[in-house]
């Protein structure tokens, strides 16, 4: 595991190097450098570049992307009886990771006016083509009823991270 999350630090790096290599330091960099310059979201980092989304969510975009920590991955694998390498192994990892990934911006202000609008709830789709049931209780914005969303608003020159205490499933077929 160490292994595979030092290759994808130094390949991620590599990949983003450039975008700051012109002197534009202040500029924010993509969805997946919010990823790598906040603690907390290492087994996300691994995940993502195990299901080879690093490019795409590196891509223009623009992506909303609700972000598990690591807390939260630690949390999904004990109750899914997995290890951390199971799930990296695991088929369902691309459609897991798509699933906390909205195409478009939405800031913490569009999310709370989708759900007034919606009478209490908001179903949004994600970029793996469910929907997440968005509702607001006890004044924290929740995901399927399952996951809060700790912290909003990580902005990045394609998007938009949220951070989530939960990693939310996709629905089964």
């Amino acid at each position: 595991m160490k292994h595979l999350l030092t290759t994808t630090l130094i390949a991620a790096l590599a990949a983003f190097g450039a975008a700051f290599a012109d002197g534009h330091g202040d500029m924010p960099g993509t969805v997946v450098d919010v990823a790598l310059e906040n603690e907390g979201f290492e087994t996300l980092v691994a995940a993502v570049t195990e299901a080879e989304l690093v490019e795409t969510l590196s891509g223009e975009g623009p992506f909303t992307v609700f972000a598990p920590t690591d807390d939260a991955f630690a949390a999904a694998l004990e109750a899914l009886d997995l290890t951390a390498e199971e799930l990296l192994a695991s088929d369902d990892l691309g459609a897991i990771l798509t699933y906390h990934v909205v195409p478009g911006k939405l800031m913490a202000e569009d999310v709370l006016a989708a759900v007034e609008g919606g009478y209490g709830s908001a179903a949004v789709e994600t970029v793996n083509g469910a929907e997440i049931e968005v509702t607001v209780e006890d004044g924290m914005v929740m995901l399927n009823g399952a996951a809060t969303v700790a912290v909003t608003d990580l902005e990045a020159g394609n998007g938009v991270v949220h951070v989530i205490d939960a990693v939310i499933l996709p629905p089964s077929e």
